[in-house]
């Protein structure tokens, strides 16, 4: 079971029967647009809409999966300006961060490993195949030209393939529409922090664009705690500048046949401060981190029977390269060491409407692996295929099933299916959902191929991948103001790639259980105040160990509320709380050990001076609470922000 949160640590190392189904695509470039303002909402909300669930637009309300989305709209109210910030609340996650902005972090969702979430970016992959474990970094994820976030909770295979046993985060970026504009926004702030933003979309008949860069920067942010600190060493704070540069393009030929591409840049740099010695305490001086990652996409759909039958033809890829040189102190620590991610992928998907409530989705996808650390080079090729069958059946049954084979140069043939049934009530506002699926995490390139010879450890290219098997059951009801539901959730985890006895190779026989309840409420108190409250429990087991997973806190909760003031003025809070964990020191000298709980309670305001122009602030850490989550590692106390957004049109 793992203990760090991911594992971009340096110095390291036929099918099952037709359930009605199968599987679709990820809908990446034309997915709806939601309209509401509100993430998993109440039954009767059927204007919030999510394309991760199915594959194709669909509403909340007829899922049964349990998904959560947050809107462009949510993250401007909210002045999130990190994936990691704006997925703090979201029920069933626990994010953990080991400093401040940059710094790794790591998503583990329904108490399943960080590894097993499938992180896509406007449909693509990009999970880093250099990594040695395939867990997916955050830390470079600003929030500036997102349009939405899709959150899937499950087991999600038979819709996605590997890496997909806790669910999938899924990112959509901003379409251009309407006439042309440009925006821009400047912030400051504590912690040394300067973001900017700048934005230039529109459309037309024929062609549609949005360009954006996108600039987050904090030179002064304080993570080691004083007190693992030698006398007489200085305490350095971290230090991180990023750059995210962003296209997408959609040119609309005919009423039958479009094309789409899409093209995200991020550079960017870390400074931080790493352990050495016996016993390990925090260097002098800091370590550098660069990191490159870009991802690009191209796509024609061709509808030769209008909405009756679309096919969409892609091609992506992903790119990931980072350097990272060690303080003077580390062993080895001038020397700087590379790694080199890519993924190359093809794929056809169709989507047939052959009766009214009844879709057909059905495709093809080939992909390639690669790493290079300069030192080793090994890639991998993995080819799928899928269906899933969506229905509707009257206005009160809801069924979407799916089936998946895949195909991988290593270890072989793989099938996964899931099906998500939903019955709505309306006339008393009620909700039942339910879920069932299969999950399956493929062994990274690492793990299969690269040696540590000068540490007596070898890779295992037999590996087989990890699988699980989770269902969840759960019901949504509204009752006027009010809206209030719960969920029960449930995965089996086996064939865990873990050390042997001898630390000398990797295999596979670790095993885990997860379970645990997601609750929400949601109260509108008048047309211009709203609160929203989500409390999960979960408990995650090692079951041969037989003791409590890493970094897997058994009780957070969260409270929203957002309050339109006055007309140009929308205030926004939110309160976060996370319980202790189990959780080793900052070296890992001490494995176990029982976390400090914490609760944050942030605040932000929104003022339109007029059509063009909007002030905003927020108050991070209120309180200015003190806590470490990770364990050895500070998160920042109280932050004061401010700044300015201007659009012209």
């Amino acid at each position: 079971m793992e203990h760090s949160t991911s594992t971009h640590r340096r110095g390291c190392r036929g099918a099952l029967a037709l359930l009605a189904c199968s599987v679709s695509w990820l809908c990446s470039f034309h997915p709806a647009r939601a309209q509401t303002t509100l993430s998993a909402g109440a039954p009767a909300d059927l204007g919030t809409i999510s394309v991760t669930a199915t594959g194709v637009p669909t509403p909340t309300a007829e899922l049964g999966n349990s998904v959560t989305v947050i809107t462009s709209q949510e993250l401007q109210d909210q002045q999130r300006r990190t994936v990691p910030d704006a997925l703090s609340t979201v029920p069933g996650l626990n994010v953990v961060q080991t400093g401040g902005p940059g710094t790794l972090t790591s998503v583990f969702i329904r108490g399943t490993n960080s590894n097993h979430v499938k992180v896509l970016v406007d449909g693509i992959d990009v999970t880093d195949p250099s990594t040695p474990n395939g867990a997916f970094d955050f830390g470079q994820l600003a929030t500036g030209d997102i349009e939405r976030i899709e959150v899937l909770r499950g087991p999600q295979s038979g819709l996605y393939g590997a890496d997909a046993i806790g669910g999938v985060i899924s990112i959509t970026t901003k379409k251009g529409d309407g006439p042309p504009k440009a925006t821009a926004s400047v912030e400051g702030g504590s912690f040394g922090t300067l973001n900017e933003t700048a934005g230039f979309s529109g459309s037309n008949s024929i062609v549609d664009y949005a360009f954006s860069i996108v600039h987050l920067k904090s030179t002064d942010t304080p993570v080691t705690p004083p007190d693992l600190v030698p006398p007489g060493r200085p305490i350095r704070d971290y230090y991180y500048d990023n750059y995210t540069y962003s296209a997408r393009l959609g040119a609309h030929l005919s009423d039958s046949f479009n094309l789409n591409g899409v093209a995200r840049y991020t550079t960017s740099t870390l400074l931080s401060v790493n352990d050495s010695g016996f016993p390990a305490v925090p260097d002098a001086f800091r370590s550098t981190q660069n990191d490159h990652q870009f991802f690009t996409r191209g796509e024609a759909v061709w509808a030769p029977l209008g909405d009756v039958f679309v096919n969409t033809f892609g091609i992506d890829y992903s790119n990931l390269w980072s350097r990272f040189q060690g303080s003077p102190e580390d062993i080895g620590g001038t020397i700087p060491t590379h790694n080199l991610g890519e993924r190359v992928k093809a794929d056809w998907r169709g989507v047939w409407t052959f009766l009214p409530g009844q879709k057909l989705i059905g495709g093809l996808e080939a992909e390639n692996d690669r790493m290079d650390t300069g030192q080793f080079v090994a890639s991998n090729a993995n080819k799928a295929g899928y269906l899933e069958l969506q229905s509707s059946y009257a206005t009160w049954l809801y069924l979407t099933s799916n089936i998946r084979h895949d195909i991988n140069d290593s270890f072989g043939g793989h099938s996964t299916y899931r099906i998500a049934p939903a019955i709505l009530i309306e006339e008393t506002g009620t909700k039942f959902k339910a879920s069932y699926g299969t999950g399956f995490k493929a062994p990274s390139l690492s793990e299969l191929f690269q040696d540590f010879p000068a540490f007596g450890f070898f890779a295992n290219p037999n590996l087989k991948p990890e699988q699980s098997k989770g269902y969840d059951v759960g019901f949504e009801q509204a009752a006027g103001i009010l809206s209030f539901g719960s969920t029960y959730f449930h995965n089996d985890i086996r064939n865990l790639i873990t050390d042997n006895a001898d630390f000398t190779t990797f295999i596979n026989v670790g095993r885990a259980t997860t379970w645990g309840f997601e609750n929400f409420a949601t109260l509108a108190l008048t047309e211009t105040i709203s609160l929203r409250a989500d409390y999960t429990f979960t408990v995650a087991k090692d079951d041969i160990a037989r003791q409590e997973l890493l970094r897997r806190p058994k009780n957070k909760a969260s409270l929203q509320a957002n309050w339109q003031a006055l007309p140009q003025l929308k205030l926004s809070g939110s309160l976060v709380f996370v319980g202790s964990w189990v959780d080793g020191n900052r070296d890992f000298t001490i494995t176990r050990l029982k976390s400090d709980p914490y609760a944050v309670v942030n605040l932000a305001a929104n003022y339109e001076v007029n059509e063009r122009t909007t002030v905003f602030g927020r108050i991070d850490n209120l309180l200015n609470r003190h806590y470490q989550d990770p364990v050895g590692f500070d998160r920042p106390g109280i932050g004061v922000y401010g700044g300015v957004k201007v659009t012209a049109q």
